[in-house]
């Protein structure tokens, strides 16, 4: 399924086959928690303008609306929401994880209450799987424990064997809803989730652990909620030797453009992050002189595009003065161009980074833009 095409240092280029077609890696999972990303960005504009490959959607919203019955009644996620490319959803375990207050944690899985009106859910690694099942998405997480970032050592290794122990039990329990006649996709992959906190003795063991059964691809979870930049990169280091070179890794929740290649760097495949689409309705954009923040009065007569090396919707089209008059006026329109650009560049990056890839030049693309990116507009 995952076809390795070139390795330049630790960076990998490949190819991931799934049932709904093939997916070009390193990728940007552009993240639509309820079916659809937040700013007014359709299914359509995403194939058509905005260069997707996969979109990522949650699991423990959708179970909570429309409900997954509602959508396996009609079809699945993608007949749902009109996407013909690969869906991954997350497993729920982030966001009930997150419910410090509402939740209590057991070894058959988690009780929690609903935080839109107090219900009471339980979920485990059997209904987490039933869940994906129902919506039919192309690749399905693990549900796992999420620790708190700090956390103890003795905490996080007890978590880590019960992520194992829940990964089991996830994998055996997608293996039978894969063959019911009445599953919608019966191909649907199961990626499991590394855990450990911050202690990398934990992080390696549990990756020994977790690849000896024979995901279809392996996540990093718990990082990026707080840890320094450089913590993170130094669990994938510590990580990323020991997982299957013939599956894809995937570093969730992550990240600003610079943290993306760096963790390419350090051999990732597989991104995703809601921070493209939640800083562009704040106004903020990425670009490649920089970030910039697009309320400045210094942009009150620029009649230049966001950023004129990009050709997504809203720099073909409009102006910075413009762009920067909607979100002065709280005009919807400002956070849909937003939305676009940002998903635009963070998918060009990514288009970007395959093609140095391609051509043996990752190395010096990596030195040429991995602090431009991060740095504040003068222009």
């Amino acid at each position: 399924m995952f076809k390795l095409l070139k390795q330049e240092g630790n960076a990998r280029r490949g190819e991931f086959h799934t049932v709904h077609g093939v997916i070009q890696t390193p990728v940007f999972m552009n993240v639509g928690t309820a079916a659809a990303i937040k700013g007014g960005i359709s299914s359509i504009d995403l194939e058509k303008d905005l260069k997707c490959q996969v979109e990522l959607c949650n699991t423990y919203h959708l179970h909570l609306r429309p409900t997954d019955e509602v959508i396996y009644k009609l079809g699945g996620l993608h007949k749902f929401m009109n996407w013909h490319k690969p869906i991954l959803t997350d497993s729920g375990g982030f966001q009930v994880f997150s419910l410090s207050s509402l939740r209590k944690i057991k070894e058959e899985g988690v009780y929690f209450n609903s935080h839109l009106d107090g219900h009471k859910i339980f979920m485990g690694p059997e209904e987490s799987m039933q869940i994906q099942s129902h919506l039919a998405s192309t690749i399905a997480m693990a549900f796992d424990e999420c620790v708190e970032n700090p956390s103890t050592y003795e905490y996080s290794k007890n978590s880590c064997e019960r992520t194992t122990r829940w990964l089991k039990r996830c994998k055996q329990e997608m293996a039978r809803l894969n063959s019911l006649p009445e599953t919608i996709n019966k191909n649907q992959m199961l990626f499991g989730i590394n855990q450990g906190c911050t202690f990398n003795d934990l992080r390696m063991e549990h990756m020994k652990q977790i690849r000896d059964l024979d995901c279809d691809g392996y996540a990093i979870g718990g990082l990026a909620v707080g840890e320094p930049a450089e913590v993170m990169y130094d669990v994938i280091e510590h990580v990323e030797p020991l997982m299957p070179k013939d599956k894809p890794r995937y570093l969730m929740g992550v990240g600003t453009p610079q943290n993306i290649l760096e963790a390419v760097y350090r051999g990732i495949d597989f991104f995703d992050c809601v921070m493209p689409s939640r800083n562009a309705r704040h106004a903020t954009l990425f670009t490649w002189h920089g970030i910039m923040h697009m309320k400045k009065k210094c942009y009150e007569l620029d009649t230049r595009p966001i950023d004129e090396t990009c050709g997504c919707p809203a720099c073909k089209n409009f102006s910075r003065a413009y762009v920067r008059h909607l979100f002065k006026a709280d005009e919807q329109l400002a956070g849909r161009l937003a939305v676009a650009h940002n998903l635009y560049f963070y998918n060009t990056l990514m288009e970007k980074i395959r093609e140095a890839l391609d051509k043996g030049e990752f190395e010096q693309f990596y030195y040429k833009w991995k602090d431009i990116l991060a740095t504040h507009s003068t222009d």
